[in-house]
């Protein structure tokens, strides 16, 4: 039985963070697929509160929440440390962690599925996001420093989510013009070997979007009907 679990979804970039981490502490794993429509019986007793994925289940232990498990991956496995040693730059690392995730999801989606001011409004909270995180990574190959960080791995779905996203909604975001620091620093972070591995085939991701693109629009038309 593999020590080391991951319950997870393959378009999720949550549980793609997890399944980073650990490559790149080198750790062994078994993925296990999750239907987010159906939840498995081990997926509600591993996280019964959230029901959610991902979750590390480590010697039949279960950590939830994806920056919880990262900061565990790090504490708990030799190697390339992801989080920095000084507490200081730590708790910057958690500070960078957070913005992305309580900012950036909201305002990429709203910029996404919504259409005239929403969208418009979502655009512009996106571009004044891109642009803190802009001069936060000026002089640095990665937010980590010369290697691959916790803010790096927690910003993977603004190197390769939202490019996807953004063909599909035909609309920019991430624009090489006006970023072109994120813009380098996600070629550099797509180029690494090890962060290949990670991602989600594109021509599906695409298709998921699409989909849901699909969804929307066939919603909205029903109810003005």
């Amino acid at each position: 039985m593999a020590e080391v679990k991951v319950f997870g979804s393959w378009g999720s970039p949550f549980s793609r963070r997890v399944e980073l981490a650990l490559k790149l502490k080198g750790v062994s794993y078994e993925y296990i697929e999750e239907d987010l429509s159906n939840k498995s019986p081990l997926l509600l007793k591993y996280n019964p509160i959230h029901k959610k994925i991902p979750v590390l289940l480590h010697n039949e232990k279960p950590i939830v929440e994806s920056i919880v498990i990262l900061e565990y991956i790090d504490e708990t496995w030799k190697g390339s440390s992801i989080m920095p040693e000084d507490p200081y730059q730590r708790a910057i690392a958690r500070f960078w962690i957070k913005f992305i995730d309580e900012k950036f999801f909201t305002a990429i989606w709203k910029a996404s599925w919504n259409e005239g001011k929403e969208q418009e409004k979502g655009m512009e909270e996106t571009w004044e996001l891109l642009t803190i995180l802009e001069n936060e990574l000026k002089g640095k190959k990665f937010f980590g420093g010369d290697n691959i960080g916790l803010v790096d791995i927690a910003a993977s779905f603004i190197a390769f989510w939202v490019e996807v996203l953004q063909e599909v909604v035909e609309i920019k975001l991430s624009d090489e013009d006006k970023f072109p620091t994120l813009h380098k620093w996600s070629e550099e972070f797509l180029s690494c070997e090890v962060v290949k591995e990670c991602l989600p085939p594109k021509d599906k991701l695409f298709a998921f979007f699409q989909a849901r693109k699909k969804a929307i629009t066939t919603s909205k038309s029903m109810v003005y009907k």
